[in-house]
């Protein structure tokens, strides 16, 4: 049978860098990912706390990690940063605080910058976030899908794929639906691809959303 790959991974030192840079010795290697896991929840939960806004997203693009010895640099990329930023100093120091009280790092100084994306509909996870906001309310799933897919043709991408599993529609018997726009190359390494893979708890159960955007070719 066709064996899926994650598509991130497989472009890795090609079209797709890495989100974490750092370097650790073998023995160190778990403590750092548990950590690294650690930052990026932590983000999460607190912009969910603090921020709703219409729709009930995040806008959360991707969280970038760099570590040096004595320093932490976090780069949060996000497609409504206004949210964070109203009244900026003190949600940011506020959001550091959190971040080194879950850390307890005490020889290591924490930076977090936070930078704004162009078009933020052109990123799966902020896609994601809108079709599970649509489904939570009960939107039929094609209706969501093809709103993503509407959202997408404004942010200039070459090709989207969505996919939707689970018990879609609250029927008894879990299925797999997914529509494709344009063209979304999975076999070819040049093809900068974006993809995420997103859980979204409805009443009926966990439904999965993956999306894949081809963006260009290099």
């Amino acid at each position: 049978m066709g064996q899926k790959i994650n598509p991130l991974g497989f472009r890795l030192g090609t079209t797709q860098s890495h989100h974490s840079l750092w370097f650790a010795q073998p023995k160190k290697y778990s403590e750092g990912l548990e950590e690294d896991k650690k930052i990026r929840d932590c983000i999460k939960n607190y912009v969910q706390k603090n921020i709703r806004i219409s729709s009930g997203m995040e806008g959360i693009a991707r969280i970038e990690i760099q570590k040096r010895i004595d320093l932490i640099q976090i780069i949060i990329y996000m497609g409504f940063p206004k949210l964070l930023i109203e009244d900026k100093p003190r949600r940011v120091e506020e959001l550091q605080m959190n971040v080194q009280k879950e850390l307890n790092c005490v020889n290591r100084k924490l930076n977090i910058a936070i930078t704004r994306i162009s078009n933020p509909y052109g990123h799966p996870n902020i896609l994601a976030e809108f079709i599970a906001g649509q489904l939570k309310n009960r939107v039929s799933f094609r209706k969501a899908m093809k709103k993503a897919i509407e959202l997408t043709e404004q942010a200039n991408t070459k090709g989207i794929q969505v996919q939707i599993a689970g018990r879609i529609d609250g029927k008894e018997i879990a299925r797999v639906e997914w529509i494709r726009e344009g063209r979304v190359p999975l076999q070819t390494i040049d093809a900068k691809i974006d993809y995420c893979s997103y859980t979204v708890r409805t009443i009926y159960g966990v439904l999965g959303i993956k999306i894949w955007i081809f963006v260009d070719e290099e």
